[in-house]
């Protein structure tokens, strides 16, 4: 540390395009026990770009080289799914704490062997599972807890958002199942991992994961490509409590309608609605209990937000959990989502892609 403050490197943040610049720059530039020092990418031409449009101090071609960096205690993982592996990795071994962005792996052996080398090595790490310190996700769990909603009855989800069809050049690899960033894994992934940190985890799933658009159009080519990656995944599940949860989340050719996450109890009901993504999209917590004719507004609290109050968009999440990693960091303790968390969503998505493949409800736990 410097002067009392956590250096930072971060691997990704192209200047051109990408999660890093969109979410992690503006975040660590906010949250003032943070001194973000070092970016890596993989042409050192586009590292001094970003270094320079961002003032940052050094820009490094390789994340080996930012990886050996002294005044580095964290580094950020944000590039394209395959690569989260391999430089998380190279991170853990370096002894430096470790976020890593959503999937921790592209499969679940993968992330099982990273968060055991974090354990290995003893350092702390975060997993880029956003949606779960949404403000209006902690707030709507904490009147869950409460008992706002009574007793649990069934648990809606539903997230269907443009994605499927056609494609830009950048994004083309992700029509490969095999790299890791489906439907399933990424946008199933938040979605799920955000609605199961209000009402707990699942004990027993049924599902149907599909491609349904199996070609795309390439905009800059017009080139046609093959699609493995699934596109729908729709979950019948049942919750530790006993309540049932349905679950669809889809990469739609058109127009998607949103996200719905509705919460019906013997007392009331909470929903949470957005017209994007779970963990991106600013959000809107409504809530009715009994005797109510429609459902109001529900005011955030001030335990709900620790992001800097000038976040918001995509960086707004990022700074929720980046203060988090801060705390576990400063009390030498791992924080969820961690590495261990993330391996048991990466099971939960496995055992939901083999209830589809099975055609079998499978256990969990």
């Amino acid at each position: 540390m410097r002067d009392g403050r956590m250096g930072v490197g971060i691997i990704g943040a192209n200047v051109q395009y990408g999660w890093g610049t969109r979410a992690h720059l503006p975040a660590l530039a906010a949250i003032t026990e943070y001194e973000l020092i070092a970016v890596a990418t993989t042409r050192i031409e586009t590292a001094r770009e970003t270094a320079e449009r961002f003032s940052i101090e050094r820009a490094y071609g390789s994340a080996e080289e930012l990886c050996a960096d002294p005044d580095i205690d964290l580094v950020i993982v944000c590039v394209r799914v395959p690569s989260h592996y391999p430089l998380t990795k190279l991170a853990l071994e370096a002894g430096k704490a470790v976020f890593t962005e959503w999937p921790l792996g592209a499969n679940t052996a993968e992330a099982r062997e990273l968060a055991e080398l974090a354990a290995a090595q003893n350092v702390r790490n975060m997993v880029g599972l956003q949606a779960r310190v949404a403000p209006e996700f902690i707030r709507m769990r904490e009147l869950v807890n409460e008992g706002y909603v009574g007793d649990v009855l069934h648990v809606t989800l539903r997230q269907n958002l443009h994605g499927g069809g056609a494609r830009g050049q950048t994004f083309a690899w992700a029509a490969d199942a095999t790299k890791g960033a489906t439907t399933l894994s990424i946008a199933a992934g938040h979605a799920l991992d955000g609605a199961l940190s209000v009402v707990g985890e699942l004990e027993r799933v049924s599902a149907v994961v599909a491609t349904r658009v199996p070609e795309a159009t390439i905009v800059e080519t017009g080139e046609t490509i093959p699609v493995t990656a699934a596109d729908t995944v729709v979950v019948a599940g049942t919750l530790a409590s006993g309540a049932p949860l349905s679950a669809i989340v889809s990469s739609v050719p058109t127009v998607g309608t949103g996200l719905h996450l509705e919460v019906q109890g013997t007392a009331g009901a909470l929903v949470i609605t957005s017209t994007g993504q779970a963990q991106i999209a600013p959000l809107e917590l409504r809530g009715g209990q009994t005797g109510d004719r429609e459902l109001a507004p529900v005011a955030l609290g001030p335990r709900n937000r620790w992001a800097p109050m000038e976040l918001s968009g995509p960086s707004l999440n990022v700074g929720q959990l980046l203060r988090r990693m801060g705390d576990g960091i400063r009390m030498r303790r791992n924080m969820e989502p961690d590495f261990a968390h993330a391996v048991r969503r990466h099971e939960l998505l496995d055992a939901i892609q083999r209830a589809s493949d099975t055609g079998q409800a499978q256990q969990l736990g």
